[in-house]
């Protein structure tokens, strides 16, 4: 069966010397696995259209045995090439698509972090590298995911637990003015720490170096 999707392509690797594996997010589907056949070759109809962050519009053929399907055809719409001009850019890219397979299931459609994926990916290049959007990007995939801290019987400070309802509630763009003292900057960090670790069991590497730029 043949299916058309939107996607944000979220990771690649190579599977033979001459194909790639890629991973997107969509909303229709959720999260799905697409091997391109033959596009690490030199005239490949796939060549310049399938890196890190890629927006595109695309068709496959489902697999009845195995959630790895077929690549047909790529139409992009945003290559986003602005995440390339800065290093700290790419690293909270990379860590938000990690986040993102790390909390969802495999063809599980959650339109809302399909959503916030791609505004995420939209707000990075706009301003310097920031911790605080990475803060943003964690608080609103956990409330995605029922899990919104509970911040009534929290020890915070009301400082940091107003910063905290502001990452959660505004967009992107009113994110700019933020800037949290330095104690509760380091609250903040401690805690979504340790509840990162509460509710997912672990924390992936590349956050530290998302939170460090």
């Amino acid at each position: 069966m043949i299916a058309s999707a939107t996607g944000l392509i979220l990771r690649t690797r190579p599977l033979t010397e001459t194909s790639v594996i890629v991973n997107w997010l969509t909303p229709e589907f959720g999260r799905i696995s697409t091997v391109a056949k033959g596009a690490r070759r030199p005239r490949s109809p796939f060549a310049g259209k399938l890196d890190l962050f890629y927006e595109a519009d695309f068709s496959y053929t489902r697999s009845r045995r195995s959630e790895l399907h077929t690549l047909r055809e790529v139409g992009l719409r945003e290559t986003r090439s602005g995440l390339r001009r800065e290093l700290g850019y790419l690293q909270q890219a990379s860590y938000a698509a990690a986040l993102i397979e790390q909390t969802t299931e495999t063809e599980t459609p959650v339109p809302e972090i399909f959503e916030l994926g791609r505004a995420f990916l939209n707000h990075l290049p706009k301003q310097l590298p920031q911790p605080r959007s990475i803060y943003a990007f964690e608080l609103k995939l956990l409330n995605l995911l029922g899990l919104k801290p509970d911040l009534s019987g929290s020890r915070l400070g009301g400082g940091t637990q107003e910063i905290i309802r502001v990452l959660l509630e505004k967009d992107w763009p009113d994110l700019a003015p933020l800037k949290p003292a330095a104690a509760e900057a380091k609250e903040l960090r401690q805690f979504l720490h340790g509840f990162l670790i509460f509710h997912l069991g672990k924390i992936l590497k590349g956050r530290s170096a998302a939170i460090s730029v």
